[in-house]
């Protein structure tokens, strides 16, 4: 189990250069944007524009605040998200516009090598005591608002934007919000070898 704080996030420019990421985590350790099997990041989207390309990516986006967000990706209907939407997953290397609906936003951003690693985006919004198995190689639980004690006995207090970090052999994950609490939980695995 690791503990992710807020403030030990690395902010880095976007690939493009239009503007800031705050990555939360990627595997292997200090991969750069070119060669992580996996990323999970932050950013602010202050103003329309191009997402930058991932060759070989897969990605699922999210908004964690602000109005929301049209995407407009090449070959499909444009899409708009919202703080209530379900996380939208779309291939990081199809040309992707970004148009905001009222004002900057902040995302939520999980990607992975495609063909290597797989991942799935869950938004939770929990009022109760809740249990979280870990059912993937890596599960992340991030806390966007609020506060949530987690761990075996509760010991671990994760503030907003506070990340925990499990590997698939964890035990089940107690989770306990001092209030309602929003929560997304990022399940990542590895694609298995073919034999």
């Amino acid at each position: 189990m690791r503990i992710l704080r807020a403030a030990e996030y690395r902010v880095m420019p976007w690939k493009n250069g239009g503007g800031t990421t705050t990555e939360i985590a990627v595997s292997p350790d200090g991969a750069g944007l070119d060669d992580f099997d996996w990323r999970v990041s932050m950013a602010r989207i202050e103003s329309d524009g191009a997402f930058s390309g991932f060759a070989g990516v897969d990605r699922t986006l999210a908004v964690l605040g602000g109005e929301g967000v049209v995407l407009d990706i090449a070959g499909r209907a444009p899409t708009e998200l919202t703080e209530v939407s379900a996380p939208f997953s779309f291939p990081a290397d199809v040309p992707t516009q970004a148009s905001l609906i009222a004002g900057p936003i902040t995302d939520l951003n999980v990607m992975t090598r495609r063909g290597r690693m797989t991942h799935k985006v869950e938004r939770l919004i929990i009022s109760a005591p809740l249990d979280i198995r870990a059912e993937t190689a890596t599960t992340l639980i991030l806390c966007v608002d609020h506060s949530v004690t987690a761990g075996l006995a509760g010991a671990v207090k994760l503030d907003p934007f506070d990340t925990l970090m499990i590997g698939w052999d964890a035990p089940e994950m107690h989770l306990e919000p001092a209030r309602t609490a929003t929560l997304f939980v990022i399940r990542i695995d590895r694609v298995p070898a073919n034999d």
